[in-house]
């Protein structure tokens, strides 16, 4: 009876072990832990785990590679993810691949992406941190959705507005209802164009100019680079202002010899007022005129008549004959 006894305590100790085996292993497999595979562990930090668990799959480009053994906190800003990567993958995960978490679907469970990086790095060896990106969470896709859903509300009572205004209004609707405005609008686009291009070859012959005067061309590249040029202006410039300068001078005087006429003209001094006022004077002046215009006329005629007499008239002769000689010796000035 005893020996009984202790057999089924056996029997029972060992059905119950393997009840707990099977209930571990079937709880092992339904977690995906790889427990039939080898391993490595490999390590991911982020801000926030978003409610990544132990158990949860990795995937590498979408393929899966290995499960979450562990999220641990390590300070108030950090959370470590442990993980557990199939031993094959060693030859396809570098140390620059970048890590993210993300989600199975659009409500499914947390996952862990690996995404390949581009620049050719080291293979990651067991231990190591790899390199995470920050995803965004549902929850920051929903409020971003929330947000773009209150500004399309917001545009659409604009549009709304915009389409009745656009709808009551008279004026605008008389414009696209004329005919000939397109007519007119085409017109228009036409003398824009047109006056366009004026306008550049405008700027090309202002273009041309300048050139032009950078190298010396024409009348103001002259001006502009014969040194020369410039100094020969000068000189002039300072000819007009002296010349300038001594008109003021002269008009200086002549102001004071009128003044100094007029002066005497009035105080009734000096020749010019005894010319200009006293009429004794003046028919003086002309008797004395007409005396010396008679006199010119008697003398003229004395020349003649000694040029008729016989003691002169060798004389006279050579000095004609003289002047017919020196006449003869003057150049001739030639005619165009």
């Amino acid at each position: 009876m005893a020996k009984q006894t202790v057999n089924n305590i056996k029997l029972g100790a060992f059905v119950l072990t393997g009840l707990l085996a099977l209930i571990v292993g079937l709880y092992m497999i339904g977690r995906d832990t790889s427990i039939f595979s080898n391993n490595y562990k490999l390590y991911a930090r982020f801000e926030n785990s978003q409610g990544l668990t132990a158990g949860n799959n990795i995937r590498y480009s979408g393929i899966q590679v290995g499960t979450v053994k562990k999220v641990s906190i390590l300070n108030d800003t950090l959370i470590e993810v442990t993980m557990l990567i199939e031993e094959k993958m060693k030859k396809f995960i570098h140390h620059t691949d970048l890590v993210s978490i993300s989600t199975d679907g659009l409500m499914g469970n947390r996952i862990v992406n690996i995404t390949p990086g581009k620049d050719g790095s080291a293979l990651a060896k067991e231990g190591d941190i790899l390199v995470t990106k920050r995803a965004i969470s549902t929850d920051e896709m929903l409020e971003i959705l929330d947000k773009t859903n209150r500004n399309i509300a917001i545009v659409s009572e604009g549009l709304k507005t915009t389409v009745e205004h656009i709808n009551s209004s008279k004026a605008l609707w008389d414009i696209l209802e004329n005919e000939t405005l397109p007519a007119n609008i085409t017109a228009s686009l036409n003398n824009i164009r047109i006056a366009s291009a004026n306008a550049n070859q405008m700027v090309k012959d202002i273009q041309g100019i300048i050139t032009d005067v950078k190298e010396g061309k024409g009348s103001m590249g002259k001006m502009l680079t014969d040194t020369a040029f410039a100094y020969n202006l000068n000189e002039a410039i300072n000819k007009i202002k002296l010349a300038g300068d001594n008109a003021n001078i002269l008009a200086g005087e002549i102001s004071n010899l009128s003044l100094s006429v007029k002066k005497d003209i009035n105080e009734g001094k000096g020749p010019a007022n005894a010319i200009l006022k006293d009429s004794a004077l003046v028919l003086k002046l002309n008797n004395s005129l007409n005396n010396i215009e008679k006199g010119a006329a008697g003398f003229n005629e004395n020349m003649e008549a000694l040029k008729s007499n016989f003691l002169f008239k060798g004389y006279f002769r050579r000095l004609e004959k003289q002047k017919k000689e020196a006449e003869k010796k003057k150049p001739q000035k030639k005619t165009d």
